[in-house]
Parts: C-alpha cells; structure tokens; sequence
C-alpha cells in the first residue's frame, strides 16, 4: 500500500509540475495565474507527503479551499461551468487525502479520512448532477400560454414546411401533453438507400398517403397507415458528394384532371427538375424532355458535384422556383446562384433572376451563361400568395473567406433576404444581415411567415449568426430595433475591405454569446487549460474577427447558430419554436505554398470545413471546428439548445440543452454516458396544438417531445440510428387517426447510418 501511495503522490507532483509550466505559459500569454498557483500547491502537497511531512494535508486543503473558491469567483453557480474547474481537482485532492496517511503517519488520520470522504461525496454529487438537465433559461411562469382546442379534421402537409409559410405547426390534439408517453411505433419501413449520403428528409402528407426521398432522390409513396409501398420512382442520380433530399413538393391543378393532375416535383443531386404522377409515380409526360428539365442549362461549364439541389424546391401558383447548392471555397467563378421558376404543368422557364445581370430574365444570351459565382440560396424560399411575394434566403458569394476582388454586386446580395415577384421574378425590397461576409454566413433557413399582434404580417428569418431579425412583409423594413455597431476589422489580410459596422437585431433574443478566456471549456481542467491557451494564442476581437494569416476564432462557427431546419410556430400563441449549434471555429488562411504544403497528403474538403484551396485567389484556407484533444468543443455548454420566443413580447420563454452525451464522447468514442449537456442540432421542430414540440436532430438518438409551455421532456423513443430530420404529424383521413413521422437516417456527426422511415401513433381505445 506504501509503494502504491508513493507513486500516487510522484504522479500528482508530476501532474503539479505540468499545470506549473502550462499555467506560465498562459500567464505570459495574458491570461489567468489560477493553475501556476494551484499547480504549486499539488506539487508542495505532493513533495511532503513524499517527505512523510503532515503539513501535506495542510497544502492538500489549502489548493481545494483555493480551487473551489476559484471557482465560484470566476464561473459562479452555474453547472457546466464548474464541472471540469471542481471535479478533477476533487478526485486528486480526495484521494491525496486518502493515501497521505500511508506514508505520513497517523497524525492527522481522522481529518484527513473525513476530508476525503467530503471530496469523494462532492465528487459524486457533482458527477450525478451532470445527468440533471440544466436549463439555460428556464420557464417563464408568467409567460402567457393559452389552452386551445385542436381541429382534428385530416389535413396536408404539403411542402416543406406544411405549407409555404414554413410554419411546421399542425392544429391537431389528438397526441397532447397528458397522453403523448403512450406514444408507440405504429410502422416502419426501410428505404434502402443505404448511401452514400444522410437521409434528411421530412414526407409530405398528402391525403392517404406519405411521399418520402432519399439521399439519392429515390421517391417513395407510402400509405399514411401502414407504410406499405404504393409505389417507388428512382432517377438514378448520382453525385460525388453531398447526397441529400431535404423534401420534394406538391401541386395539384385546379382544372386538370387525368395524369398528373397531382404532381410530385423534385429537384436532383445531379440538377435534374422531375415531375412525377403523385398516384402513380411515372413520369409527367408533357413536363421537359418526358418529365425532367436539365437544370444545366444556361449554367456554362460545370465539375460533376459543383451545382445541384439539395433543398426542397418551392411551388408557388403555377410555377417552380429553384436555387442551388454549391460547393463551398473551392474556386473563384463557380456556377451561378440564379433563381428560376418553371412552369408547374410543361417545364418550361418563366423567368429568372441573376442578381449579377439583371438585365437577364429568361434564358441568357446565346453564347453567354447565367452570372458565374453570384451568391446562391441552397435552402427553401418561402412565399405569401396574398402579396405575391417570394422571400428567397441568399448565401454568399464562393470563395467565402476571401473578398478582395468580389464584385460589386456580390457585396450587395451576400447573405440577404431578397423579396421576388411571383409572377416576374423582379426584386421588390431585400434585407442584408452580414455586410461583405467573409465568415460563410449563408442565410440557411427557410423564413418563417408569422402574424403579430394587430394582423401584422410579419417574417421571422434566422441567421447562423444566431441572430433573428423580424421584418415586414410587404416592404422588408425591421419590425423590431436593427442597429449598425462598430466591429473590429484588425488582423485580417491586406487589402481586405472590411465593414466598419454590421447590423444587429436589438430588440430580439440572440442565441449565441461572446467568447472568453472565463468562456473556455473541456471535460476537464486540463483540456481546459489547453483551450484556455489556444484561446489566448488565436485571434478573436468579438463578433466578425477577420480571417487572417494567423489563426483565428469564428463565433458562432459557419455551422451557426441557426442552420437549415428552420423553426416550428404555434400560431394561436405566436410562440417559436428553434433549435440551433454553439461550437465555434478556427479559420486560417495560407499562401497558396503555404497551403499545398499543409495539405499534402490530405483531401480538401467540399462540405466548407476542413483545408480548402480557394482557387483563384492567392491564399487557401483552413476552417476546423475549436476542439480540444478529447474531441470536445472548447465553448462551455450547451452546445445545442430548444428555445422558445414568444414573438409578442420578443422574449425567450424557456431554454433547454438539446440532446446528450450518450452516442458521443472523447477520441470519437461513444460514451453511453446520458449527460444532458446539449449537442450541436441539425434539423428542425414541429409543433402542435396539443402544446408538444417535436425534435429529433440532436447527437443521441431520440424523437423526444418536449412541452410547449415550459420545456419539459415529456417523451421520448429510442430510435434505431439517429436522425437528421424534421418530423411531421398528420391525421389519416381513412382511420382518423394522428401520426407523428420521422426520416430516420443518421446523426451529424456519426458514423452510423440507416434508412428507416418511422410511424408513431398512440392506439385507440375499444
């Protein structure tokens, strides 16, 4: 036992000696004295326990007492915060007090056990505590929520948000907070598109039956009652990368009637637009070129993978409109970001609009192609067909970490909302949110189209800023406070023509908060030492820290804040409903030697993280997100949350960590450990009048349903694998019954895959 605590204590003056050095070099860096200090005091403890001195214990207790108040001084009561700061520093203190007897010496044996036992109780109440959600908000009692009864007459869910409103928000009560734990899988069928690619789709409902893709544009047509295949369409796509099927659409003719009345529109990995027989699943035949439009057309030249569509397109009246996704920093150049509207019943082009020529409406001159490399929309427009209006969500213009010789006009659409005519596809107001963004700050989401208190027709739009910005519908103007502040423009590359100013929502909710050296995290206090130092060595000024030569931190990271799931809206409480991602990056950029020298051996990415070339510009760029060595974000939780606004008060009513750690741990390794910290969220809510939020896109794999009113977690189901996807509710029109569905594919960030598409329903009592 003797040698076993002698060699406890080398190890802990070992581990002294290491927060010594490391805490110096923080200290010279501008940062905290606490581990020099504290590292000194293990190492002293360490040394006269070694020494068989008693003054050990005195040293031992004089770190806790320093730690824990420390602590307390520095991240105060709350949970996340304190966990990699105590919980270490218990479990060797602890047992420091344990075996400094052995060889000390009786002296001091009864305190030093009863020490021991008080740090190994805290030890476990703070270890049990991290399995206790820990709202970041919690519920506001006084926030109005009003009872309402559903309708629960069969409806559609006909595009991608339901409707093209992008509300997800159904008026059915069949399923409420009092019986949704007898919730029960009902169906489940497997797709068999097992890849490549993630299953991210949310089905539309329409009638008897469910209409579901898949990562390679698979279609299949389900019955809403017992998934049972009514029929399959598969086009073959293929893609090299970047297999996805967010949701096809729906249109059905007022006049037609025969084949194709009803139609499926879908948009391909490959830049196809097919129509389908939403009863039969073949090919329209007077659409295109016998139900397809290549959507090439007009593009100019173009790499397999550099120009499809990944989002559901919009149907909106008679036409189809489009946008497109690119790969991200590739090159300078890449296809256009046009938007174009086809003609629901014959495929043919009704306008178009190139923000870079405007002077184009239709079909570019001969020998000339739409404008190349003009900011793209990769996610879903939505559209009010009382004013007629398109609200279309633009990215940025490609490479995005570089804008020196970005044109003019690029400057002026990068990550704006941009209001179109229906009918001419001509722009009637925009609203910018990032000025030359050189961050990746796409618009990413659908906007949300919401009525305010006095019928005020209004337009909730998310941004990975995590930022939110109400808008007027019909003239684009805030409806709450946006204010231009001063951002630091230091540190980025010469020549870079930074904003001194960017826009911020005032009055509405942010979900994301400044970084800072107190802000730093890691599961313990050694990873978090270390991002305490990486801290310090990057650069980070604040929000729009410019990308430079040396390595910096982007927050929120090009992932968000808010990403393409959108939000879900309760209509009769005007409360939204968002999921969103809080794990920062590190961006630098490189000589073009430079850069070929760092990627030797490695792929450049395509997906905008990871090494990227920027070709034709003279510097690429590294975007990793900032992680310690254990895999772990250096930002303290929650990395992902559920947050309720009431849009009335433009106050958030809860706030809850998104999801656990049990399918995610250090060096990659699951570790099967349900801490309900909050993970990084993809997807989106839906919600229902029977006060449930819907949500399956965090990193553990669960459908949860969460209570409306304050945040609960009052359900949720193992599913097989886990999922990137919006879920839907219907009522089946033959069996009156309400379902909840849910595209089960995989998680972000997980290796495993499937593709499941599940059924839940509560049975109905004989």
């Amino acid at each position: 036992m003797k040698f076993f605590a002698r060699s406890y204590f080398f190890l802990l003056a070992v581990i002294g000696a290491g927060l010594i050095l490391s805490g110096i070099w923080l200290i010279c860096l501008g940062g905290t004295s606490f581990y020099t200090l504290f590292g000194g005091l293990l190492t002293v403890a360490a040394t006269q326990a070694l020494r068989r001195k008693p003054s050990a214990l005195v040293f031992l207790a004089t770190a806790l007492i320093y730690c824990v108040a420390w602590s307390l001084y520095e991240a105060g009561l709350r949970f996340w915060d304190l966990f990699p700061r105590l919980l270490a520093p218990l479990a060797l203190i602890g047992n420091g007090f344990a075996l400094a007897p052995v060889i000390v010496g009786e002296k001091g044996r009864r305190v030093s056990r009863i020490s021991a036992g008080i740090c190994g109780l805290c030890f476990l109440g703070m270890f049990a505590a991290a399995f206790v959600p820990h709202p970041t908000v919690e519920a506001v009692p006084s926030a109005s929520y009003a009872e309402h009864k559903g309708n629960n007459a069969p409806g559609n869910w006909t595009s991608y948000g339901r409707t093209t409103e992008g509300l997800r928000y159904t008026s059915y009560d069949q399923i409420n907070r009092k019986n949704v734990t007898q919730l029960k899988p009902a169906w489940t069928i497997r797709t068999g598109d097992t890849g490549p690619g993630i299953d991210q789709n949310t089905p539309l409902q329409i009638g008897d039956m469910l209409y579901s893709c898949t990562p390679n544009n698979i279609v299949i047509a389900l019955d809403a009652d017992t998934g049972a295949t009514r029929w399959r369409f598969d086009p073959h796509a293929k893609s090299p990368f970047w297999q996805r099927c967010r949701a096809v659409s729906y249109h059905q003719s007022s006049t037609a009637t025969g084949v194709c009345a009803s139609r499926i529109i879908m948009t391909t990995i490959d830049a196809r637009l097919i129509a389908l027989d939403a009863k039969t699943g073949q090919l329209c035949p007077d659409f295109g070129n016998h139900g397809a439009v290549s959507l090439a057309n007009g593009m100019g030249g173009m790499a397999p993978g550099f120009y499809f569509q990944t989002s559901a397109p919009l149907v909106a009246r008679n036409v189809i409109v489009i946008g497109g996704w690119v790969v991200d920093n590739q090159q300078v150049g890449e296809p256009s970001g046009v938007i174009r509207a086809f003609d629901v019943t014959t495929g043919s082009l009704v306008w178009a609009w190139d923000l870079g020529n405007p002077s184009i409406t239709r079909e570019p001159p001969p020998g000339q192609t739409y404008t190349r490399g003009t900011p793209n929309m990769w996610t879903t427009a939505s559209y009010d067909d009382r004013l007629g209006l398109i609200y279309v969500p633009l990215g940025n213009a490609t490479p995005d970490y570089y804008g020196i010789e970005r044109p003019d006009w690029a400057d002026r659409y990068n990550s704006s909302l941009v209001a179109l005519d229906v009918s001419t596809g001509r722009e009637r107001w925009k609203f910018q949110t990032v000025h030359h963004d050189l961050w990746d700050y796409d618009l990413p989401a659908q906007p949300a189209l919401v009525n305010l208190a006095g019928n005020v027709q209004a337009l909730l739009l998310s941004t990975k800023r995590g930022q939110l910005f109400l808008l007027d519908r019909a003239t684009g103007k805030p409806l709450s406070r946006v204010v231009e502040k001063p951002v630091n423009t230091s540190g980025g590359i010469p020549g870079e023509r930074l904003s001194p100013t960017q826009p911020y929502s005032e009055d509405m909710p942010v979900i994301a908060e400044q970084l800072s050296e107190t802000r730093t995290w890691g599961m313990t206090m050694f990873d978090q030492l270390a991002c305490r130092i990486a801290f310090r060595k990057d650069r980070y000024t604040g929000d729009f820290t410019p990308p430079g030569l040396t390595k910096s931190i982007q927050h929120p990271g090009n992932i968000g804040g808010f990403n393409w799931g959108s939000m879900s809206v309760d209509i009769e409480n005007n409360r939204a409903f968002m999921n969103d991602i809080r794990v920062p990056m590190e961006v630098q950029l490189m000589t073009r030697s430079d850069f070929n020298q760092f990627i030797k051996g490695r792929a450049p990415q395509t997906d905008g993280h990871g090494p990227s070339p920027q070709l034709g510009t003279p510097y690429g760029v590294n975007l990793d997100l900032w992680m310690t060595k254990l895999g772990v974000p250096c930002s303290r939780p929650p990395f992902g949350t559920i947050t309720a606004i009431d849009l009335n008060t433009h106050k958030i009513v809860w706030q809850v960590p998104a999801g656990t750690s049990e399918q995610l741990g250090p060096f990659g390794l699951k570790s099967h450990l349900k801490m309900p910290i909050g993970m990084p969220t993809y997807a989106g809510t839906s919600t229902t009048a029977g006060g449930l939020v819907f949500f399956a896109g965090s990193q553990d794999y669960y459908l949860r349903a969460y209570d409306a009113t304050d945040g609960k977690e009052l359900w949720r189901y193992a599913l097989p694998v886990g999922s990137s996807a919006t879920p839907v509710t219907y009522i089946s029109p033959k069996t009156g019954k309400e379902y909840v569905v849910i595209s089960v594919g995989g998680a972000a960030h997980s290796k495993d895959r499937g593709d499941y598409v599940i059924a839940f329903s509560i049975e109905k009592k004989s």
